[in-house]
C-alpha cells in the first residue's frame, strides 16, 4: 500500500512538474512563419501591407494596403488577437472597422509572424504599450483598444497604463484572471500557483478609467462564459456587455455586415465624452 501510496505521489509531482516546465507551450500557439511579401493577400482578395511603412523586419503589425492611412478617420482601432496563429488571420476586424470609418491595425506579437522577441506576459504587454504609443504618434486620437481572447488580457493590461489616452476597449471573449480560468480547468492542478503569466484583467481593467464593451461567446467551450461574466461584473462604469447567443470561443459572428460591430463602436464613442 505505501508503494502504491508513492508512486500515485511521485506521478501526480512528476505531472506537475511537466506542466509547470511547458506552460508556455500551452499557452502560446504561435504561426512563427514571416510574412512572405510588403503586402499580403487575404482569403477574401483583400491586402494587407506591414506597419509601420518601411520597418521591413522590424514591423509591428498589418493595416489595408493601398488605403490613404492618413486620411481623416474616427479614429484608430488596435486589434490584439488570440493565442494561435499570427496577426494575419485577422483580416475581419479590418473589413468591418473600416467600412464604418475606423482605422484599424493588427498588432502582431514578439515570437508570432516573424517577428523577433520573447513569448510571454511582460513582453507582449511591453510591446502592445510601444504598438499604442506609436499608433498614437503617427496617427492621433482618437485610440480604441480591442481585444480576442489572449488579446484581451493584452488589450487590458496596455489600457491599465495611464500614459496612454485610450478612448477605450472592446474584449472578446475574456477571462477575470488567467489563474482562476486555469484553476477551473485544471481543478486537479495547483494551476493558480504554476503560472508565470498572469493576464489579470480583472485588476488591470480596474486601473482604467475609460469605458469597456465586454462580448461574451455564450457556449464558450474554451473560456466558459461565467469567466468573462465574472470580468464584466467587477467592471466600474461605464461599461457594456454583449452576449452572443449559442455562440462558441471560435463561432462568434464575426461577419462585417453583423449589427453588433455598430452598436458597439456607436457605444463606444459616445461613453468616451
Amino acid at each position: 500500500m505505501r508503494i502504491l501510496l508513492c508512486l500515485i505521489v511521485g506521478g501526480y509531482l512528476l505531472l506537475v512538474g511537466i506542466i509547470a516546465l511547458n506552460q508556455k507551450r500551452m499557452l502560446y500557439f504561435p504561426n512563427p512563419a514571416p510574412p512572405p511579401a510588403d503586402e499580403l493577400r487575404l482569403a477574401d482578395g483583400s491586402m494587407l501591407a506591414i506597419w509601420p511603412a518601411g520597418s521591413g523586419p522590424a514591423f509591428r503589425g498589418y493595416v489595408s494596403a493601398g488605403s490613404n492611412q492618413h486620411a481623416p478617420m474616427r479614429g484608430t482601432v488596435v486589434v490584439f488577437h488570440g493565442n494561435a496563429g499570427s496577426a494575419r488571420d485577422r483580416g475581419y476586424y479590418l473589413t468591418a472597422l473600416e467600412r464604418r470609418g475606423y482605422r484599424a491595425i493588427l498588432a502582431e506579437y514578439p515570437g508570432y509572424g516573424g517577428r523577433a522577441g520573447e513569448l510571454g506576459e511582460s513582453s507582449f504587454v511591453a510591446d502592445g504599450r510601444e504598438t499604442a504609443r506609436r499608433a498614437l504618434a503617427e496617427f492621433g486620437g482618437p485610440l480604441w483598444l480591442w481585444g480576442e481572447s489572449l488579446g484581451a488580457g493584452v488589450a487590458a493590461a496596455v489600457a491599465a497604463d495611464r500614459a496612454l489616452p485610450v478612448a477605450g476597449v472592446a474584449l472578446i471573449t475574456p477571462w477575470d484572471s488567467l489563474p482562476d480560468l486555469a484553476q477551473a480547468l485544471y481543478w486537479y492542478l495547483p494551476a493558480r500557483w504554476l503560472l508565470r503569466d498572469r493576464y489579470d484583467n480583472r485588476d488591470n481593467l480596474s486601473q482604467y478609467p475609460g469605458p469597456a464593451a465586454i462580448l461574451v461567446a455564450e457556449r464558450d467551450e474554451i473560456i466558459p462564459a461565467r469567466h468573462s461574466q465574472r470580468l464584466y461584473e467587477g467592471l466600474r462604469e461605464p461599461k457594456r456587455r454583449w452576449i452572443f447567443p449559442e455562440a462558441g470561443h471560435n463561432s462568434w459572428p464575426a461577419h462585417p455586415t453583423a449589427a453588433w460591430w455598430d452598436e458597439v463602436l456607436d457605444w463606444l464613442n459616445a461613453a468616451r465624452h
